[in-house]
């Protein structure tokens, strides 16, 4: 098996460490070099394992290693390296965010629809692994990868921590975010909510780790806001400083809108326990949360009901402590590296047998991946 996307990371690292324990001859080729923002957010993973091809500017990627591999997992990489095994009608499996998230753009359709077609011939076996549950509507609205979508995302680190003293160390009354400060993530909107409850004397912390273009606008508004003394801006961290955080935190946050296309954020946050607060349009949010289950939802960008849904949870510690339990399970349970890898082999190996569609799974991890839709949401 060999995994072709831009550059080896933390959110890669862990599901590559399952693929190698399940497969020694496994190979991670990189494409592309990581960016410097990206090393900003603390996305360099230090030594490389032996299974990684690191990328070198100027030098080709062995294509023959490709050509020959029993199964191709593609991320962000070049077309030309697939043309060989689309030739010979070998099994490539796509590993794609929603392809729409700045919305439909109609004047994009020709150009999609017939490049699109030409990368993915309906009569070869390419697959589609979905890393937001979006994806495969996306993609529908092309005529493409019917009955060949299945939910998949990021799998970042599963910590398997002793539940007792993970949930005793919890401060109820402390808020998280985490991200790049950018207009999509809405970061403005956790503060929408901070200002609100400090109104209402509900008593909070609230955190907001990350950097971005609207970091020096958000340290205005806390100023302007006069919210100094309960939301504070540590900057940028490492991710295990990150995943430390979640640990003490009560309730985290998600408030990204169509264009997060997952959001690995959720899954460390749910296996840290925290209750957390999703919108709905976050490509991550319909596979992971259950509404009132193991998390709660709101309408994307709808800050009176984020508001409520905090308040809420706030109120009401012994639900907080509750939901953060199942979302924990959750992940430890379904969404982690382990059973992502041990699922992709069994689906690979019944197509590789000549199963063209299989359906193995009802949920999780390369279950079938639906035709959803970005009003599903209806909760009240």
């Amino acid at each position: 098996m060999i995994f072709l996307s831009s550059y080896y990371n933390h959110h890669q690292q862990f599901l590559s460490d399952a693929f190698y324990q399940k497969d020694p001859t496994y190979r991670f080729i990189e494409t592309s070099e990581m960016t410097e923002a990206r090393r900003a957010l603390g996305y360099g993973t230090g030594q490389l394992p032996a299974y990684v091809q690191p990328y070198r500017a100027g030098k080709d990627v062995d294509r023959e290693e490709i050509e020959k591999a029993d199964v191709v997992l593609i991320g962000s990489a070049p077309e030309a390296l697939l043309t060989e095994r689309k030739e010979q009608k070998k099994l490539i499996f796509r590993y794609e965010e929603r392809p729409l998230k700045k919305g439909r753009q109609l004047w994009k359709y020709p150009y999609r629809y017939f490049k699109w077609h030409r990368e993915n011939p309906a009569d070869q076996p390419v697959y589609m692994l979905c890393a937001s549950a979006y994806t495969a509507a996306d993609y529908a609205r092309f005529h493409l990868f019917r009955n060949k979508t299945y939910k998949w995302g990021y799998f970042p680190q599963c910590i398997r921590y002793d539940k007792q003293t993970l949930f005793s160390q919890k401060d109820r009354t402390k808020i998280l975010w985490c991200g790049r400060f950018l207009d999509w993530k809405h970061p403005d909107d956790a503060l929408g909510v901070a200002r609100r409850l400090k109104d209402a004397g509900i008593p909070f912390t609230m955190e907001l780790i990350g950097t971005g273009v609207m970091e020096e606008a958000l340290r205005q508004k806390i100023g302007a806001s006069g919210l100094e003394d309960c939301v504070s801006m540590p900057g940028p961290m490492k991710p295990e400083q990150v995943r430390h955080r979640m640990e003490q935190a009560g309730i985290y946050l998600l408030t990204s809108d169509r264009q997060e296309g997952w959001g690995a954020v959720l899954n460390e946050s749910m296996n840290s326990g925290c209750a957390v607060v999703a919108s709905h349009a976050a490509g991550s949010v319909p596979y992971l949360v259950e509404h009132e289950k193991n998390g709660l939802i709101y309408r994307s960008g709808d800050v009176d009901m984020l508001c409520r849904a905090v308040t809420d949870l706030l109120q009401n510690p012994e639900k907080q402590r509750i939901l953060g339990e199942k979302a924990y399970d959750t992940i430890v349970g379904m969404w982690n590296p382990e059973v992502a890898a041990e699922r992709f082999f069994t689906l690979a190996g019944h197509i590789l047998n000549g199963e063209e569609a299989p359906d193995l799974y009802q949920t999780g991890p390369c279950s079938k991946a639906e035709i959803l839709s970005e009003r599903w949401f209806k909760n009240e």
